[in-house]
């Protein structure tokens, strides 16, 4: 197919280029990622653990999956670009300045005079995708809460989105267009926005799309999951967790989410604190070499396992499979982890970094994620990131990452980057394993 999805090469994911110039659809690429969908402003208790009906003085923040992305993207020296409905009151300036203020390119959000910017409270613990659970347990009786949510966006400025309403000139402006289950569970205008969006047809950037499955969403909606699965099958690039998947498809198992979703060029399956797999599909010329490449750094070095699934048939080729464990963390708020996940990886495609490192990635993310309060964290310097990356198979096994380790002190200073060029690593050729920079990274 034309536009500026290539085929993975046998080391590396997606390979992200320009547009073709002369495919009817194609638009300048002005940012490296455009994030579409809804932003909202947040409000938690001030009060550590108080629950919603007690609380009196809440803390504002924003919260939405795909300006999330796009904050930590831009964070990390990345063009990106937000492209969103707000209505014309405080809630949407607040909104488009706080997002603005990380760097991203608010140029193409659109104000609605008619209708209101989306809010939600929460309070502190786990989000649930829904699968049955306990009622909310109180401070102290095992592990961290569910967290209480309620959501005002019914008729938002957001949900009016629709083909109609946002050029596709605009959402297709980037090297990448990150979109999310949410967005299609809004309205009947953006499931058809979302469509148009991951029609394969030339000029269309490389799609990826986070599941998020949520059932509060699609309580009213019992086509979610066959919407959520369509969506995943048009996009090139695809996240989604195993709980997640087990709650809308009743799958189980990283290698059942693959086998019902195997049109996805690569496919990142989430799996909490045990990790995160990713399939690449590559050809049966190169699977063989790219196996044999990634056996010499051993299990958990971030490349292909020599065990790797290939299952041979059709013409989308081979499997290969990369696994790489997720670093101890400690803590501080479970929120916000696979938004930063999904950015990470996507930051390492960015790059041309391979699927292990861009595993890598996404786990620092969401690491800086964990370890700070609320939805939105300080990613690594990317030579932090990039140091840490680079670990050795132990001594990436025994990371422990604790609150402050994104702002330690390093012995050389941040320098300004430039924009990255595609397919160019952004890593020393041969790094040597590196020492913990303080007591809040270490290796025992």
């Amino acid at each position: 197919m034309t536009g500026r999805v290539q085929t993975p090469t046998e080391e590396r994911g997606p390979t992200v280029t320009a547009a073709d110039p002369s495919a009817p659809d194609a638009v300048p690429c002005r940012v490296d990622v455009v994030c579409l969908g809804e932003s909202m402003v947040a409000f938690r208790p001030a009060a550590e653990r108080a629950p919603l009906a007690d609380a009196a003085v809440f803390a504002r923040g924003i919260g939405g999956a795909e300006s999330n992305v796009a904050c930590a993207l831009a964070a990390a020296g990345h063009r990106t670009q937000w492209v969103g409905r707000v209505g014309t009151d405080a809630f949407g300036d607040h909104l488009v300045a706080a997002i603005a203020a990380y760097g991203v390119d608010v140029s193409a959000v659109q104000r609605d005079p008619a209708r209101p910017t989306g809010v939600y409270f929460r309070t502190a613990g786990e989000r649930s995708v829904g699968l049955p659970a306990p009622p909310a347990a109180p401070p102290g009786d095992g592990g961290p809460p569910l967290s209480e949510v309620l959501y005002y966006r019914a008729g938002s400025a957001a949900s009016a989105m629709s083909p109609a309403l946002v050029p596709r000139a605009a959402a297709w402006s980037g090297r990448v267009l990150h979109l999310t289950g949410i967005t299609a569970a809004l309205s009947a205008g953006c499931l058809a926005l979302l469509r148009a969006l991951t029609e394969r047809r030339p000029g269309r950037p490389l799609v990826s799309f986070d599941v998020n499955y949520r059932t509060a969403l699609w309580r009213n909606a019992p086509e979610g999951p066959a919407v959520l699965a369509s969506l995943a099958r048009r996009s090139d690039l695809v996240f989604v967790g195993e709980d997640e998947a087990e709650a809308a498809w009743g799958l189980h198992g990283a290698a059942a989410i693959r086998s019902a979703l195997p049109e996805p060029r690569v496919l990142v399956v989430k799996r909490g604190a045990a990790g995160a797999t990713a399939y690449v599909r590559t050809s049966a010329e190169t699977f063989t070499e790219a196996v044999a490449e990634a056996s010499a750094d051993g299990p958990g070095a971030g490349g292909a396992h020599p065990e790797a699934d290939a299952d041979a048939g059709d013409d989308a080729g081979l499997d290969a499979v990369v696994t790489v464990p997720a670093p101890s963390v400690d803590v501080v708020a479970p929120v916000g982890a696979g938004d930063a996940f999904a950015a990470g990886f996507l930051s390492g495609t960015l790059r041309g970094l391979t699927p292990g490192q861009c595993l890598r990635h996404g786990h620092l993310m969401a690491a800086a994620a964990l370890t700070a309060p609320g939805d939105l964290a300080a990613p690594p310097r990317r030579d932090h990131a990039d140091r840490l990356a680079a670990l050795g198979p132990a001594e990436w096994g025994r990371l422990r990452l604790g609150p402050g380790w994104t702002t330690d002190a390093m012995d050389t200073p941040d320098t300004p980057g430039t924009p990255d060029t595609p397919g160019t690593p952004d890593i020393p050729e041969a790094p040597a394993p590196a020492a913990p920079v303080s007591a809040k990274e270490r290796t025992p």
